[in-house]
């Protein structure tokens, strides 16, 4: 099973931006989709952006769509969300999760489709 670690949270103000990387410990991490999701205090977590094991495919939430973007490095095992012109309503803790199936054809955004979760990283946006 593959181990994922995030990176790259932090306290930013609005209109500001941060990168979040998540990185894997094995090398099939390449034929894997990576999700990222988030979770507000007190509210289900929800899907943010999905990038395809290839890199050629990518999803996201009508909420972060034109201000975050997926992608991943396949040689460092690494998948990252660049997060631009962030709102108080980005604040959350962000996860990220590797794709049950490995090779899937298409991006899925069904939480119950990924198997390997990190342990989440704090992103709070200050108004």
């Amino acid at each position: 099973q593959v181990q994922l670690v995030e990176s790259g949270g932090g306290l930013v103000q609005a209109g500001g931006s941060l990168r979040l990387s998540c990185a894997a410990s094995a090398r099939t991490f390449s034929s894997y989709a990576v999700g990222w999701f988030r979770q507000a205090p007190g509210k289900e977590r929800e899907f943010v952006a999905t990038i395809l094991w290839s890199g050629s495919s990518t999803y996201y939430a009508d909420s972060v769509k034109g201000r975050f973007t997926i992608s991943r490095d396949n040689a460092k095992n690494t998948v990252y969300l660049q997060m631009n012109s962030l709102k108080p309503e980005d604040t959350a803790v962000y996860y990220c999760a590797a794709d049950r199936q490995p090779l899937r054809a298409a991006v899925t955004t069904r939480t119950a489709n990924f198997a390997s979760w990190g342990q989440g990283i704090q992103v709070s946006v200050s108004s």
